[in-house]
């Protein structure tokens, strides 16, 4: 089995910042791109940030020059350095990974439980 654990959520002022992490755990052979997405309410879950295994990133226009995606690969684990927060980047977070298992010649895409970030006075 293979497990995302997202933790770093939380309440931030406007103009503040805060760091999400988020683990993948279980028999894993390898990770290619990791993600993290965002879903407000009552709107679709959209694409914050892409890494590759080789550390390519992408952004979505809404965030670029604010977050940074970061990963370590010795670690499974991917970051999202989020600053200058506006109140509509509340959302909750998800992580997302495709990951090949020990085993299995097939990569699958896996989802986190997601972390809440609000962003408010």
């Amino acid at each position: 089995q293979v497990q995302l654990v997202e933790s770093g959520g939380g309440l931030v002022q406007p103009g503040g910042s805060l760091r999400l992490s988020c683990a993948a755990s279980g028999n894993i052979f390898s990770i290619n791109t990791m993600a993290w997405y965002r879903q407000a309410p009552g709107k679709q879950r959209d694409l914050v940030a892409t890494i590759t295994r080789r550390g390519n990133t992408n952004y979505a226009d809404s965030v670029k020059g604010r977050f940074t995606i970061s990963r370590d690969n010795a670690k499974n684990t991917v970051y999202l350095q989020m600053a200058s927060l506006r109140p509509e980047d509340t959302a909750v977070y998800y992580c997302n990974a495709g990951i090949a298992r020990v085993g299995i010649p097939y990569e699958y895409n896996y989802w986190g439980q997601g972390t809440q970030v609000t962003v408010s006075s």
